[in-house]
């Protein structure tokens, strides 16, 4: 697996990848380098089958402040300054927020569960990015802010669409209308986040890396089986969802790693899983 970025660190430990986000002087600002190579981080861990789960984290003192302004200046407002049109400068724009969208979406379309590890300030695209994760952990240091309607923007990289499915409506109305900074303990009661841990990006990372062991540890067809069929309920009906995953174990239960698992109970020993 070959992979390298100016703005995101990869890092590989037995079956858990770590996805850094690493611009910590500008306090990881979400620019086009990032938009860019997220999409080249999640085929660059779709491509190691070793890789079990993925956490999402980031150096520096910030999870995220969002959206690079100092780069983007009034780009959305006035389109591609070299179009020839009103309706060609809003193509433009168009195409650069559906690239943006896709880099998101190439982390929730990853088979492997994705843990976000969120400490300082996740604000904007960092809400984003955080709701397309399977599930997320945070300091009690963290900050959090759906901060678009604040610069006079609506979000458009997923919040609005993936955060209902994680709280409440009436949660996302308040955060998303006001703009409003929310602290750890409320990330917390309204379920945005698992759980709470530790002061600081370290404490809580040390909780991530044990808890995607802890995943690691069990069959990766399972896991990853899980996953496709909690994505597949969505739209369908408890029947058709009953259906789908019917299908997907007959599919899988032929494994190596089922044999494992019966083998390893009889014989009183944990199981050792390889996917096959």
């Amino acid at each position: 697996m070959e992979f390298s970025s100016e703005v995101l660190t990869l890092e590989v430990d037995g079956h858990v990848a770590t996805l850094w986000l690493d611009r910590p002087e500008a306090r990881n600002a979400m620019g086009s380098a990032l938009w860019r190579d997220l999409p080249r981080a999640a085929a660059a861990v779709s491509s190691d089958s070793s890789i079990r789960v993925l956490i999402l984290a980031a150096k520096g003192p910030h999870f995220t402040v969002g959206l690079d302004l100092k780069e983007f200046g009034g780009g959305f407002a006035s389109g591609a300054p070299s179009a020839t049109s009103p309706a060609a400068a809003s193509a433009a724009s168009y195409r650069a927020v559906r690239t943006m969208q896709d880099s998101v979406t190439a982390i929730a379309n990853l088979a492997v569960p994705v843990i976000a590890v969120v400490h300082g300030y996740c604000i904007g695209g960092g809400i984003d990015l955080i709701s397309a994760c399977d599930i997320r952990l945070c300091a009690n240091d963290a900050q959090f802010s759906v901060r678009e309607t604040k610069v006079a923007i609506v979000a458009d990289l997923g919040t609005l669409q993936r955060l209902p499915r994680i709280v409440s409506a009436g949660h996302v109305a308040e955060l998303a209308f006001t703009g409003k900074d929310f602290d750890a303990s409320r990330a917390a009661a309204i379920g945005l986040v698992n759980w709470v841990h530790g002061e600081s990006g370290d404490e809580v990372m040390q909780s991530a890396i044990q808890l995607a062991h802890e995943i690691a540890a069990n069959s990766p067809l399972a896991v990853q089986g899980t996953k496709a069929v909690l994505a597949a309920n969505d739209g369908r009906t408890v029947d058709e969802g009953l259906e789908f995953v019917a299908r997907w174990n007959v599919m899988y239960l032929s494994s190596n790693d089922l044999r494992e698992a019966v083998t390893a109970f009889v014989e009183k020993r944990p199981p050792v899983f390889t996917g096959d």
